[in-house]
């Protein structure tokens, strides 16, 4: 949350403005705060207040940033219509800018504070509910079960399923218990920036699917008492009949580990910016780091899932061998999984100056770039994807010959109107030396675009 906490510009006033403070609002105060009042285990009665830190308890933490975030917009909005500048600032444009930036800027990191301990509580709650989950599915399999074999009978394929079901429950729950700290059961597929990976999720989805085929058959096999039953079913095991799905798990399994490598060879390669998430969240699988739907994952994800659910309903109809994923649907899943691979290759890339000019105002004459003066930086990937909140914003740094200037924060209503994206305006530092210097942006993934040369006059 604490990388939403505020808008870039006008397009995003309504958006958090309206629909997040909106929500928090309705579900923080109406649910948290009016419902969270019976007292604290150790503590006295009363209503949690945002300080509260109890490991078991994430209440105190939502309404903290909860508060952080409406006392932080409040605050923007304000400074935005020109209100709570002090005298000693008011009547210098520059210096209270200055202020302004510095104020935003630290109530930015406050939110941030409180967004990252909201994130942590949410994280080492997550392994119960994900326990949860695969309980439920256990208890929707035995359902189902039990319903179509009303007429059929029960029968020892349905026994070796249940079975099946049960082991991968305890052994999911175990390894949930052991990384509640690091979001349970879906610890291994968060990745480094603390979003849900989508190839490590494609890819745990096909290893548990095939883990429980193969408990099924070894369920069978244990039961089976004739020799013939027995051969069957290991003759069921030969790669002849799975070799669809036995290619489809080498692929997919190659690709999270090969995107892994990609990513992290092209975040030290400065070709990829990369920001930290507040919390993952289920919508990570299908977007990119903005939060926009991206077609790669998207597709990916969809014919995954297709697939799986097609794997799984050939093994309910023969539990004798490893579900036959017939070529064709095979190789559709390779292709999407190539589709997905390709579309990592080509995201991002490093941000680049196209060009500096001399800020004007109306009503200013044209005239060269002298010290004191407002510079505009235009060009493209000033903003990493991710880190449109006010935190990040304040850490963009623009080199001005061998002077760092810290990008001001210019709020307007619901958002900021600098830094963007493809605009950065700073002041010229008095402490830069007359002459040609090199200007240089530095954004809040730590990634440096190219130097840009311009001539400086007294």
């Amino acid at each position: 949350m604490a990388v939403r906490e505020a808008g870039q510009g006008g397009a995003d006033a309504g958006g958090y403005a309206g629909a997040h403070a909106g929500a928090y609002a309705e579900g923080y105060s109406g649910g948290w705060a009016g419902g969270h009042t019976g007292g604290h285990p150790g503590g006295s009665g009363g209503t949690h207040g945002g300080g509260c830190a109890c490991g078991d308890c994430p209440h105190g933490a939502r309404e903290g940033h909860r508060r952080a975030v409406a006392a932080f917009l409040r605050r923007r909005d304000e400074f935005a219509a020109g209100q709570g500048l002090p005298a000693a600032v008011a009547h210098s444009a520059s210096a209270s800018r200055q202020w302004v930036s510095e104020e935003l800027a630290q109530s930015a990191e406050q939110v941030a504070e409180r967004g990252r301990a909201e994130g942590q509580a949410w994280l080492t709650g997550l392994w119960r509910r994900t326990a949860g989950v695969v309980w439920a599915a256990v208890v929707v399999l035995l359902l189902g079960q039990a319903l179509t074999a009303v007429g059929a009978g029960w029968t020892a394929a349905r026994t070796a399923g249940l079975a099946a079901a049960l082991v991968m429950a305890l052994s999911l729950t175990a390894a949930s218990w052991f990384h509640r700290a690091k979001g349970g059961v879906l610890a291994p597929v968060i990745g480094e920036d603390n979003r849900l990976s989508t190839s490590r999720t494609v890819a745990a989805a096909w290893v548990l699917f095939v883990a429980y085929s193969v408990l099924v058959l070894a369920g069978r096999l244990a039961a089976a008492s004739r020799h013939r039953d027995r051969d069957a079913l290991l003759s069921g095991l030969e790669l002849a009949r799975g070799a669809g799905v036995v290619t489809v798990l080498a692929v997919v399994c190659g690709i999270a580990v090969l995107v892994r490598r990609v990513v992290g060879l092209r975040v030290l390669g400065q070709r990829l910016q990369k920001v930290r998430a507040g919390r993952p969240r289920a919508a990570d699988l299908l977007t990119d780091d903005a939060g926009r739907g991206t077609f790669a994952d998207i597709q990916y994800v969809v014919i995954s899932g297709v697939a799986l659910v097609f794997a799984a309903v050939r093994l309910a109809r023969r539990p004798e061998q490893l579900p036959d994923l017939p070529w064709g649907l095979a190789v559709v899943v390779l292709v999407s999984a190539a589709t997905y691979l390709a579309g990592k290759y080509a995201e991002g890339g490093r941000p680049v100056i196209l060009s500096v000019v001399r800020a004007r105002e109306a009503g200013d004459l044209d005239g060269p770039i002298r010290t004191g003066d407002d510079i505009e930086i235009r060009g493209a990937g000033f903003v990493p994807p991710g880190a449109q909140g006010a935190d990040r914003l304040a850490r963009m740094v623009v080199r001005v010959g061998a002077v760092h200037v810290h990008v001001p924060l210019v709020p307007v209503p619901g958002g900021f109107r600098n830094p963007t994206d493809t605009l950065l305006t700073v002041p010229v530092p008095a402490d830069v030396e007359p002459g040609r210097v090199e200007v240089q942006v530095v954004t809040a993934a730590g990634v440096e675009t190219n130097r840009y040369a311009v001539d400086v006059t007294e």
